[in-house]
C-alpha cells in the first residue's frame, strides 16, 4: 500500500516571525509553501514565493498552483503602535488581505486558519472567554475583530485562534521579537525597561504550531479557540522570570509604562490605574484538544531546553566536521 500523500500548508507571510516559525514547525510533516511580499526569503526544505495579498490576482494564482489543503494567514502588523500610527496600513494587511485570502480559500477548498490576538479585547474584564463580544480599544485589536468577524460569516471551512503573545527564536524575519529583544540587551549587559502595566499569557511559539497540527489532525473545523500560557504576567514580570530560567542578570531590567495608543473613539471604562489584564479562558481549547497548555515558567524551561539541544547539536555537528575534514 503507498503511503498517503503529505498535506500541504501555504502560509501567507513566511517572512514574519510566527510565519517562519510555524513553517520550520511544521516541514517535518508536510509539504510547506510560503509567500512574502517585501523580504524575500529562503528557507531549506520549503518553497517560497513572493506575492502581495492585497493583489486578488496573486493570492488567486498561489492559491490555484498549489492548491493547499490548509491556508494560514500569518500577514500583518502586530505592532499596537504601529498600528495606530498607520491605521490604513494596519487595516489593509490586518484585515483587506485577509478577505483576498479567505475568499480564494473558498474557491478551492482550502481551510482558512486565521492567527487573531487576545487584544481584541479592552483588557478591562477579569477573564475573556470566546463568545465574549470583543471590544478592542485599539486600531490592532480593532483590525483583528474585524477579521475574526467576517471569517465567522462568510467561510465554510476556517480555524481562529485568538492566542496570547508569541515569542521565540525567529529564523529569516528582520526585526527582533520582545524574546529577542531581552535576549540583545542582556547579552550587551544593556540596563532596559519593560512594561509593567499590561499583563498577557507568554507561549514559546511551537506551542501554537502544536495546537494547529492537532487541529488539522483531528480534521477539525470552524472554530474559535483561545490559546495561551495558563497565567498571565506583564512584560516586566515576563523578563524577570526570563532571567531566572536563562540564569542572566535580572537586575539590568526596570519596571516601566510602554506606550499604549487608545483610540479616540474607543469607549472605555473608569481604569485609571492604567492597568490592563488580557487573561483569556481556555478551557475549551484544553478540553476539546484533551490538552494542558503550560504556565509561563513552564514554557519558558521549554524554551531553554529547545535552545540547549540546538546549542548541544550545532557543537555536535561543528566537531564532526572537523574530524571529517582532518
Amino acid at each position: 500500500m503507498s503511503e498517503l500523500k503529505p498535506k500541504t500548508i501555504l502560509i501567507f507571510g513566511i517572512s514574519s516571525f510566527v510565519g517562519s516559525s510555524l513553517a520550520e514547525f511544521f516541514k517535518r510533516d508536510y509539504k510547506v509553501v510560503g509567500t512574502y511580499c517585501q523580504n524575500p526569503v529562503s528557507i531549506r526544505g520549503i518553497t517560497t514565493l513572493p506575492c502581495d495579498v492585497l493583489n486578488k490576482q496573486e493570492v488567486q494564482l498561489v492559491l490555484y498552483t498549489f492548491k493547499p489543503d490548509i491556508t494560514i494567514y500569518a500577514v500583518g502588523k502586530s505592532s499596537i503602535v504601529d498600528c495606530a500610527l498607520s491605521e490604513r496600513s494596519a487595516d489593509a494587511l490586518n484585515t483587506s488581505g485577509l478577505f483576498n485570502v479567505s475568499d480564494s480559500c473558498q474557491r478551492y477548498k482550502s481551510q482558512v486558519v486565521y492567527l487573531s490576538s487576545n487584544f481584541v479585547f479592552s483588557g478591562e474584564s477579569d477573564e475573556y472567554m470566546e463568545l465574549d463580544i470583543p471590544d478592542a480599544t485599539t486600531t490592532y485589536g480593532k483590525t483583528q475583530a474585524a477579521a475574526e468577524f467576517y471569517i465567522q460569516k462568510s467561510s465554510l471551512n476556517y480555524l481562529i485562534f485568538r492566542v496570547c503573545r508569541l515569542y521565540g527564536r525567529g529564523g529569516v524575519h528582520t526585526r527582533r521579537n520582545l524574546f529577542e529583544k531581552i535576549q540583545y540587551k542582556l547579552h550587551l549587559r544593556e540596563e532596559f525597561e519593560l512594561d509593567d502595566y499590561v499583563k498577557t499569557g507568554f507561549l514559546d511559539v511551537d506551542y501554537l504550531g502544536m495546537v494547529i497540527k492537532i487541529c488539522i489532525e483531528r480534521k477539525l473545523k470552524n472554530r474559535l479557540l483561545q490559546i495561551s500560557s495558563s497565567d498571565f504576567m506583564s512584560t516586566y514580570a515576563f523578563g524577570k522570570l526570563y532571567c531566572e530560567k536563562f540564569h542572566e542578570p535580572a537586575k539590568l531590567i526596570s519596571s516601566g509604562k510602554w506606550p499604549y495608543p487608545i483610540m479616540s473613539s474607543a469607549k472605555v471604562g473608569d481604569n485609571h490605574s492604567g492597568y490592563l489584564n488580557f487573561n483569556m479562558n481556555i478551557a475549551n481549547a484544553e478540553g476539546y484538544l484533551h490538552l494542558r497548555l503550560p504556565t509561563v515558567e513552564e514554557s519558558l524551561e521549554y524554551s531553554a531546553q529547545k535552545m540547549r539541544t540546538l546549542a548541544d547539536n550545532k557543537e555536535a555537528s561543528e566537531s564532526k566536521d572537523s574530524i571529517n575534514y582532518i
